[in-house]
C-alpha cells in the first residue's frame, strides 16, 4: 500500500490516499496476514482502485487468496468503505488469486461483484468510455488526451488514406484510439482488434454510448485474427498499433507487415522494444517520418513515444 501512508502523494486521489492508512488498519484488525511472496502464503495481495476524473468516482477491488475467505466479512468491508467515500463509491470487487505469480488479475481466479456497479466511465477528447477492472485504459486522463490528441494528428496527416477506408486498431484496448479517429473522419471503417475479451465488450458498448458507426472489434489474437482475415491484405492504408510493454512478437508484426499498408503509428509505454520492433518495420521498408514523445507519468522514468512509419 506504499511506504509512506501519512501524506497523499498528488499524483493520484488525495482521499483515498489519506485514507489508505486507515483501510491497511482494518485489514490489520482482521488479523489475517498480507500475501508473502517468497513464502507464498498469506491473505489479502492487492487493493486496486480506479478513478473517473469525469464524475469523480472510485471502483475498488479487493484481491485475496481463497483459503481464509470464510473468515473475511466481504460486505462489511464495502460498508466500511461506503462510510467512507459515500457516493463516490461506484464499486466494490473481489478477487481471488490463489497464483504464486505477482498478477493482480490471476488467469485461473474469480472476479465479483461485492457492492454498486463494475464499471465507471471517462471522458477523453469530449467521448465517454466505459472501464471495467480489466479493461486496459490510461490511469492518467489528462496526459492521456494528449497522447491521443497526437496519435490522431498522425493518423489523420494523411486524410486521403483514411477517409474512405478501412483503417486497423491492433492491440485496440477499450477502443479509445480508433473511436476518436472514427469521429474526426469521413466515412473511414475502423477495425479493432484485441485479446482481452472484457475490453472488446467495453469498446463495443463505448461505440454505442457515443453513436460511433463504422467500427467494428473483435476479441481475438491480433496474429490470429490476421491469418484467419487474409482479405485485409492490400486493402489497408493505415494501421495504428499500441501494443502492450512487452511490444510487439515477431511473428506477428511480420503478419502486420503483410498486409503491406501505406502507413502506420505506432504507440508505444516502452521505447526498448518499439525500437526492437522499429528494426524489422525499418527492414521491411517502413521509414521513421515523425517522432513525439509524451510524458505520460510525471516525475517517473516512464515515457510513451508516437512513430509515424511510412514507406
Amino acid at each position: 500500500m506504499g511506504d509512506n501512508l501519512d501524506k497523499d502523494s498528488g499524483l493520484f486521489d488525495k482521499q483515498m490516499e489519506d485514507e489508505l492508512k486507515n483501510i491497511k488498519q482494518y485489514c490489520i484488525e482482521t488479523g489475517l496476514d498480507p500475501w508473502h511472496g517468497p513464502k507464498r502464503q498469506g491473505f489479502f495481495r492487492y487493493f486496486v482502485v480506479r478513478k473517473s476524473f469525469k464524475t469523480n468516482e472510485l471502483l475498488c477491488n479487493l484481491v485475496t487468496t481463497s483459503p481464509e475467505l470464510d473468515k473475511f466479512n466481504l460486505e462489511k468491508f464495502a460498508n466500511f468503505l461506503k462510510d467512507i467515500f459515500g457516493e463516490r463509491l461506484a464499486g466494490l470487487l473481489h478477487t481471488i488469486n490463489d497464483e504464486t505469480g505477482d498478477r493482480t488479475i490471476a488467469t485461473s481466479g474469480s472476479i465479483d461483484l461485492v457492492y454498486g456497479k463494475d464499471k465507471i466511465v471517462e471522458e477523453l477528447l469530449g467521448l465517454d468510455f466505459e472501464i471495467s477492472m480489466k479493461s486496459f485504459f490510461q490511469t492518467n486522463p489528462k496526459c492521456a488526451e494528449k497522447l491521443y490528441n497526437k496519435v490522431v494528428e498522425y493518423v489523420l496527416e494523411d486524410k486521403s488514406k483514411v477517409d474512405n477506408t478501412v483503417v486497423m486498431d491492433l492491440f485496440c484496448g477499450t477502443g479509445t484510439i480508433g473511436q476518436i479517429v472514427a469521429s474526426k473522419s469521413e466515412n473511414a471503417k475502423i477495425v479493432g482488434v484485441d485479446i482481452v475479451a472484457s475490453a472488446i465488450e467495453d469498446a463495443k458498448k463505448n461505440a454505442k454510448r457515443n453513436n460511433i458507426n463504422g467500427v467494428q472489434f473483435y476479441a481475438a489474437d491480433v496474429g490470429k485474427f490476421l491469418i484467419a482475415h487474409p482479405e485485409y491484405q492490400n486493402k489497408i492504408k493505415t494501421i495504428i498499433l499500441d501494443p502492450s510493454r512487452a511490444g510487439i512478437a515477431p511473428k506477428t508484426l511480420q503478419k502486420i507487415i503483410n498486409l503491406k499498408a501505406d502507413r502506420m503509428v505506432y504507440v508505444s509505454c516502452n521505447p526498448a522494444t518499439q525500437a526492437r520492433d522499429t528494426e524489422l518495420l525499418s527492414a521491411a521498408g517502413y521509414f521513421m517520418k515523425k517522432i513525439s514523445l509524451v510524458d505520460q507519468f510525471p516525475h517517473t522514468a516512464h515515457i510513451e513515444t508516437v512513430v509515424l512509419f511510412e514507406k
